[in-house]
């Protein structure tokens, strides 16, 4: 608002449009972050601040390609190598999904303030959590971008030590729920999210599906979010619609994930189709993961009355590891 005023009452100070179109980029005004920011930019197109500045309008706005070709006007106005400046190459890695990362956003670390932040991303993606814990784990948070990371840090770190104290999933939960319960991130899709994480560890899925079926219009398409919303309804009971959501599912590695194929084969019976769950099992290679689908297709079949898919089941099972309980029930 002091920006906005300053603007209006002194419009040839051109520089102000900038830090206005900032504030609207930080709270997510994408499109009119964009307009304020043309008018700077038809009188210093060669701004490397403000060229950025519309590269990140459009990274959230489209995707890192978009980002990225907004990037390539510093090569016309710029003499020297374009990507010497620190925050184009901090972008760069952003706008290409982390790649370079590890060895660009180490020497930046907290300058911009952001490359600590996109390297612990960089580091769940890759799956090192411990690596990802460690960097962030003396972060004091700030802002709602901050507390949501450093929650799913703790939950992934937590989900890895499930024999240990739980404290790290009771760290998750409680910093999703204070960015979900907040005033002003309550009504948005990152709050809505943060409530329905939160609801998530607390196993209370009836509420997490209240906060997912709210913004679920905006994650047609993906994968996280199906991921969750199928697992979701189906540990409410909700199984056709629960099978429709996790097919919608293509990421190769979530749809290999023994938890994804168990929950599936568990809607499959569920819905009546014991073949299609005895199909999942088949295409798994043995492994201590398919001997527990296989007893999930046992004891869930035979609940359902697919007797004889429960049989071929327990016959696996019998000569797998016999057990008095096979014959006994």
């Amino acid at each position: 608002d002091i920006y906005k005023r300053l603007l209006l009452e002194n419009r040839e100070y051109l520089a102000l449009n900038v830090y206005v179109a900032l504030c609207y980029c930080k709270l997510d005004y994408y499109d009119v972050s964009l307009e304020i920011l043309a008018v700077y930019l038809q009188a210093h197109p060669e701004s490397a601040l403000a060229i950025n500045l519309k590269a990140c309008n459009h990274f959230r706005l489209y995707n890192g390609k978009a980002a990225e070709a907004e990037l390539k006007a510093l090569q016309e106005h710029t003499s020297g190598n374009w990507m010497d400046n620190d925050l184009v190459r901090h972008n760069l890695v952003v706008f290409r999904s982390g790649e370079n990362a590890l060895q660009v956003l180490p020497p930046l670390m907290d300058v911009p303030a952001e490359a600590r932040l996109n390297l612990v991303i960089y580091y769940l993606r890759m799956g090192e959590q411990q690596d990802a814990f460690n960097l962030i784990k003396d972060l004091e948070p700030t802002t709602p971008q901050e507390y949501i990371l450093k929650a799913v840090v703790h939950a992934s770190v937590g989900q890895l030590d499930q024999g240990g104290t739980q404290d790290h999933l009771k760290m998750a939960q409680q910093y999703f729920q204070l960015v979900g319960a907040s005033a002003s991130e309550c009504d948005t899709i990152p709050g809505r999210q943060c409530m329905a994480s939160c609801f998530f560890l607390l196993k209370q899925f009836e509420d997490v599906l209240i906060y997912l079926k709210s913004i679920k219009t905006y994650f047609y398409n993906d994968d996280d979010f199906n991921w969750n919303h199928g697992l979701a309804k189906a540990s409410t009971g909700e199984y056709k619609e629960a099978e429709e959501t996790l097919l919608l599912v293509q990421n190769e590695k979530y749809r290999a994930d023994p938890c994804y194929l168990s929950w599936l084969a568990r809607c499959y019976i569920a819905n009546g189709k014991a073949r299609l769950a005895w199909e999942v099992y088949l295409r798994m290679e043995t492994s201590d993961e398919s001997f527990n689908i296989l007893q999930l297709l046992a004891n869930d079949c035979y609940k359902m009355g697919a007797f004889f898919y429960a049989a071929k089941a327990f016959d696996v099972l019998e000569r797998l590891d016999p057990s008095p309980e096979d014959w006994e029930g």
